[in-house]
């Protein structure tokens, strides 16, 4: 215990503890502190003046990009690291086999109840990869467990709520197996806007691919397998894993950091600052979900350093960690600026305000052409003769049922998928 009292006392401590997290995966600072901070995670709370509500501490982390970026690598070092650690891949992974399911007990006879991978990393870390290939079902039941902190059980007789006090840290890859930058989140991964809200940090991690780049990390490599090979970086003075382990476990479990008076201030002009990021009206850049994200990043800072308080310099960490994840997933590709509601609801103000335009273009030209009967191609080329700015397909799909869900059938009649053989029979 001395000696982690010593180690917390360095200044550069935060520093050397990313640096010892997978020291054999090059670069990614930032993601290795964002991850680092879910390690230690924030402290549980329970407000007993409102009903007990209960406040998570856990930390959530998606990373997301190309393949061969080392994510499957992060994801086996903190499961060997974490106290409570469980490696689950999204492919072999059901809901069951997530929560829990009712068996017979061979000798008894009688129905038992078997816990799933997120009830057994109660308290500890839940590594999930491959996330973007979980089957819907599968998926539906991380709601609960993500916010909520609980697997509810009704099966075979057998009605329980399990804790699942588990910090999640998924891993996965876009669509096309290469990340498109024109895209959002939302459209690169197969995951709903409602499971992307719950991660506090989200992290992209791309193939950059210029030579300076590939130099360096080929020198790396290189150096791993061979020991006299001059590598970017060494491996001397790195903390040691089994040190690594035992200060995260010792931190969660005797440091509890309660908020300074500092550190409230900090927050409150953070988040107003983070509110008119974007600069545009009607632009949602943060919601009172990513206030309690910056809370439990600010302490886990403080868990770091085994400090009793939370600090103006662990806010201000939080704040920049927060920022570095969403200046890469939650930016309009459209239009530059930051928006939740790419991550909320999977488009942007500007894509919103071009499918409000589409619908009025449309209904102009639906009104002289009653009875008619065209297929999506033809509309769409006659649609892009009148606008300025060029349609997709996709976004003539999206004004298209926009008007079906908002006026019904009063205009159009749609069959067929999205596709460019779409029929179309105004009314």
């Amino acid at each position: 215990v001395e000696e982690l009292r010593v180690l917390s006392q360095l200044p550069d401590i935060y520093e050397r503890l990313a640096q010892a997290l997978a020291p054999s995966i090059w670069e990614l600072d930032d993601v290795k502190k964002g991850v680092l901070c879910q390690m230690f995670g924030g402290t549980h709370k329970t407000l007993s003046g409102s009903g007990k509500a209960r406040l998570r501490g856990d930390i959530n982390v998606l990373l997301v990009g190309d393949p061969g970026t080392s994510k499957s690598q992060l994801l086996q070092y903190v499961h060997k690291l974490a106290p409570r650690g469980i490696y689950t891949s999204g492919q072999g992974s059901s809901s069951v086999g997530l929560t829990a399911y009712v068996t017979r007990d061979p000798e008894t006879r009688q129905l038992v109840l078997e816990s799933g991978a997120l009830v057994l990393s109660d308290g500890g870390i839940c590594c999930i990869d491959e996330f973007d290939k979980m089957s819907d079902s599968t998926r539906s039941v991380l709601h609960e467990a993500m916010e909520q902190q609980t697997v509810s059980i009704a099966k075979a007789g057998i009605i329980c709520t399990l804790n699942a006090r588990t910090s999640i840290l998924a891993a996965a890859n876009p669509r096309g197996s290469r990340y498109d930058p024109r895209m959002s989140v939302v459209d690169n991964i197969n995951l709903t806007p409602t499971l992307l809200s719950r991660f506090d940090l989200i992290y992209l991690v791309l193939d950059e691919g210029s030579s300076e780049f590939d130099e360096k990390l080929a020198k790396h490599i290189v150096s791993l397998y061979h020991a006299s090979s001059e590598g970017p970086g060494s491996n001397a003075g790195v903390l040691d894993q089994a040190v690594l382990a035992r200060y995260v476990t010792y931190a969660r479990q005797y440091i509890k950091p309660e908020l300074s008076e500092d550190a409230v201030r900090e927050l409150v002009s953070g988040y107003v600052q983070m509110r008119q990021l974007s600069g545009q009206k009607g632009t949602v850049t943060a919601t009172p979900r990513q206030l309690e994200s910056l809370i439990r990043l600010s302490e886990a800072h403080a868990r770091i350093r085994f400090s009793s308080t939370v600090d103006k310099e662990d806010v201000d960490e939080a704040i920049r960690l927060w920022r570095v994840s969403l200046k890469q997933a939650a930016t309009d590709p459209s239009t530059g600026v930051i928006d939740m509601d790419m991550l909320t609801t999977g488009q942007g103000m500007a894509a919103r305000q071009r499918t409000a335009e589409l619908r009025k273009v449309l209904l102009a030209l639906f009104k002289n052409r009653k009875g008619a009967r065209m297929v999506l191609s033809d509309l769409l080329r006659e649609i892009n003769d009148q606008v300025n700015m060029p349609i997709t397909a996709d976004q003539l799909n999206q004004a298209l049922d926009a008007i079906v869900e908002e006026d019904g059938n009063e205009w159009l009649i749609l069959t067929g998928p999205h596709s460019m053989a779409r029929n179309i029979r105004v009314r």
